[in-house]
């Protein structure tokens, strides 16, 4: 079962999240089978937060992968 899920980038006190499709029992920072896209909560403008690629998280979602709970929710104020 593949799962859209985050894994953690960035510095110690600056994270930064990759969104990707990853194999349910893949660890967290685990490979992953495609980056969807990014995730910055310490940017300044709202649109530089968060950068999906709309067209292949759509494209996963329809192969039945599921989203966790803190991906549902970034990806809900896209309107996916």
């Amino acid at each position: 079962m593949v799962r859209l899920r985050l894994t953690k980038t960035g510095k110690r006190n600056a994270p930064r999240w990759r969104i990707g499709a990853f194999e349910k029992r893949t660890r967290r920072d685990g490979k992953a089978i495609e980056y969807l896209g990014t995730y910055n909560p310490h940017a300044e403008a709202p649109e530089e937060k968060l950068n999906v690629d709309i067209e292949r998280v759509k494209y996963w979602l329809g192969k039945g992968a599921q989203p966790s709970k803190t991906v549902d929710r970034l990806l809900s104020h896209l309107d996916v």
